[in-house]
Formats: structure tokens, C-alpha cells, sequence
């Protein structure tokens, strides 16, 4: 590295943190010292799980970063995933430890996807539902569907907890005991998307394609196998810098996404830790929910297969 860092951090050299992170007005250093202020709490969210961030270099668009750099240092940790959809092994880096997690800050890393199982053995610790509003959709409506989401958890013998997206969604998480295996877990997923649409399609929606939600909040279910998340206290790479925040059930109607950001995220805490405490006992999955899943079609299959018979119907 050519010339003197501006500081050192556990053996960090950190540079140029004075510079704009982005388009507003949040400097680098705004994101060094968040991250560096909720390591103690991130951390732990990230340890063991691969890792993919989106980075923002100046004068380039950001790009989402999953395969570990050659530049790497040779203290960050990393594991091998075989990624089906591309038919080749990944390298991803592993964060676990505040070193590490300053290594990526000054690397311009600003938002942190882990997958939602961890290293070695691959087990799914989290089933998640990403609940997607569509474009002009005030912040009630998601909360609205999130009321539906947990009611039919709450249905299925399951409890679960809620963060903001960190941009203008919701994603729920419930905690598994590791019993279920990946197809288990992505068939549960569905059949939860789709009780929880039962129980209001006038506002709730499984629809794939974007056409087809009819300004409806999108229950997404294909957040498994090897997708990741944004994780809880993740920046999110929008104006303001705002954060994947946990917010208690009962406290969602009350709060609103962008009262949560690197500025006000460390001050909220008060020494603790709101999404370590939110989330519920690991559970099992049961054994009709994973049944009444099988049932129903992976979305972006169907979505391929629906998206060829109207460009055809179209070019006829």
C-alpha cells in the first residue's frame, strides 16, 4: 500500500477516509466507525456463513463481491461453496472477527449478504420470508402483510422475527433447529408465502412476476438453499446509509424504515442487542407444511416457463 494510512484499527491500515462513500454526504469514515461501533454485534450474525458484499469503488456502479479476491489478506478465514446455478466452486471469505470486518470496510464494503446456512456442515439455521413492496407503496401496507406473515407462522406452530430490509421491505427469519434439509426448508418457505397470502390475496401476493402483483405486496419465497440476506445492522447502499434494523413485532406499526441508519443505528442500542434477543428457540419444521410446499411450484421456475408461453403467445 503506497503511502501512510490516515488511521490503524487491530491492525487495519484504513485510508482515505475522508472521501465520499457515494452520491450523498456520508464519507467513509461514516462507514468505518458504524461498523466498527456494531462489530460486537454483526460479527456474530456473519461468523461461519459465506460471505457476499457489495462494494462501491469511486467513479464505478456498485458490484456484489462473492468470490474472495486474490488480494485477500491471509488471516481472513475462507470456505469453498459449489454454486449450482453457475456449475463452479466459489471461494467465499468468512467475517469473524472485528479485524476482518474493518479489512472489508475500508475495501468500500458497505452491505453484507451471509447465506443463511453456516460452515461446515450446511445446515439452514433460518427459513426467511422477503416481503417486497411494490413501487409507491407506503410503509403500512408491508407492515399489513408482515401481520399476515406472522399470523401464519403462528398458524404452523412456528414464531418468528422481523427487521427492516434496510430499504423499504421486511424480512422475517425464524429460526430452524437444523433438523430439515434444504428441500424441506425451500417447500416450507412456500407453503408459508402461501398461507400467509390466503389469509388476505387483496394485499398479499406469491405472484413471481412482477406483472402479475397487481400493486400487491410481494411474499417472496425463494430466499433459501444457498441465497443470502441482508443481514441485521447491515448498511444498505441508498441515500442516508440506512440499516437492516430488528424491529419488535408490536413496534413495527409505530417506526419507519429510514429513522435507521449509520448515524442512529449505535445510539438506539443502549448495550444491547435487539435482533440476538428478538429471535425465537430454533424449531422444527412441520411435517404438513413441508408437504403442503411440495405441492406448490419454485417460483422462478415457473416464472421461466410462464415467461416463454407469453413471448410466444406474444410473437403469435
Amino acid at each position: 500500500m503506497s503511502g501512510r494510512p490516515d488511521e490503524v484499527r487491530d491492525g487495519v491500515e484504513l485510508t482515505h477516509l475522508d472521501a465520499p462513500l457515494a452520491e450523498g454526504p456520508e464519507t467513509k469514515r461514516d462507514l468505518v466507525d458504524y461498523l466498527d461501533a456494531m462489530s460486537d454485534r454483526l460479527v456474530p450474525v456473519l461468523s461461519g456463513r459465506p460471505l457476499s458484499v457489495i462494494r462501491v469503488r469511486p467513479g464505478q456502479p456498485p458490484f456484489m463481491q462473492k468470490n474472495a479476491p486474490r488480494y485477500l489478506p491471509d488471516w481472513v478465514r475462507t470456505t469453498t461453496v459449489w454454486a449450482e446455478a453457475s456449475r463452479r466452486e466459489l471461494h467465499y471469505p468468512l467475517c469473524e472477527d472485528r479485524r476482518t470486518l474493518l479489512w472489508f470496510a475500508n475495501q468500500r464494503a458497505v452491505e453484507y449478504h451471509p447465506t443463511l446456512f453456516r460452515v461446515p456442515d450446511g445446515v439452514a439455521t433460518d427459513l426467511v420470508l422477503d416481503l417486497d413492496p411494490p413501487a409507491g407503496a407506503n410503509w403500512p401496507a408491508v407492515v399489513a402483510v408482515a401481520h399476515l406473515v406472522r399470523q401464519g407462522l403462528a398458524d404452523s406452530g412456528l414464531s418468528g422475527a422481523a427487521k427492516t430490509s434496510g430499504a423499504k421491505g421486511v424480512h422475517v427469519f425464524v429460526p430452524l433447529d437444523g433438523s430439515a434439509g434444504p428441500d424441506e426448508v425451500a417447500a416450507a418457505t412456500r407453503a408459508l408465502a402461501a398461507r400467509a397470502e390466503r389469509l388476505d390475496p387483496s394485499i398479499a401476493t406469491t405472484a413471481y412476476l412482477l406483472e402479475d402483483r397487481a400493486g400487491k405486496v410481494f411474499v417472496d419465497a425463494t430466499r433459501s438453499g444457498g441465497a443470502s440476506v441482508a443481514a441485521a445492522y447491515s448498511p444498505r447502499l441508498r441515500p442516508g446509509l440506512p440499516v437492516s434494523f430488528p424491529v419488535a413485532w408490536d413496534e413495527l406499526d409505530r417506526v419507519t424504515p429510514a429513522e435507521f441508519t449509520v448515524r442512529t443505528v449505535p445510539g438506539l442500542l443502549e448495550g444491547g442487542d435487539p435482533w440476538r434477543d428478538a429471535r425465537p428457540a430454533p424449531q422444527p419444521l412441520r411435517a404438513d407444511l413441508v408437504e403442503e410446499g411440495r405441492a406448490i411450484p419454485v417460483a422462478r421456475v415457473q416464472a421461466m416457463h410462464e415467461g416463454k408461453r407469453r413471448a410466444r403467445a406474444r410473437r403469435g
